[in-house]
């Protein structure tokens, strides 16, 4: 069930991104205005655009959703494999699990350590008291898989 709807989730995002899509749109739009005089301008007109609209908007921003959410994660397992192996710190590996304050600060600390490397007043990395603490031990919490035990 969920590869099949990531499967449609991933098509329909796609297809109504394109230009054809919009043109669509625009298109139904446009008859839609047009064909006001012809119904009177009457309540069943502006009835059928309103929910027409509302159903599409309902149903996409869960499809958005979806493949926000999963886009984001393959991002970050991305990131979060380059740092390890790269020269990068892994205490900036988990990051995402901590309060939007937390990173904030992180990000904070991080530029104040940019510019004072353009200066010239230090290396570009932070300072071990500027690394994030708490993010490896938070990412492990929710990375860790339980230990199984086997009985015989």
């Amino acid at each position: 069930m969920e590869k099949i709807f990531t499967r449609i989730a991933n098509k329909v995002a796609y297809a109504t991104g394109t230009p054809i899509a919009f043109i669509l749109c625009v298109s139904i739009v446009v008859i839609w205005a047009v064909s006001g005089p012809v119904f009177d301008f009457s309540d069943t007109w502006q009835l059928i655009i309103n929910t027409g609209t509302t159903i599409v908007t309902f149903l996409m921003v869960f499809l958005i959703q979806n493949t926000q959410n999963r886009d984001g994660a393959a991002i970050q397992a991305k990131l979060d494999e380059l740092i390890r192996v790269g020269e990068a710190g892994n205490h900036f590996i988990g990051i995402e699990h901590l309060t939007e304050s937390e990173v904030e600060e992180i990000r904070r600390k991080c530029e104040q350590a940019a510019k004072r490397a353009e200066k010239g007043e230090a290396p570009s990395s932070l300072s071990d008291d500027e690394k994030p603490q708490r993010a490896n031990s938070r990412a492990r919490k929710n990375t860790t898989k339980p230990k199984t035990t086997h009985s015989a």
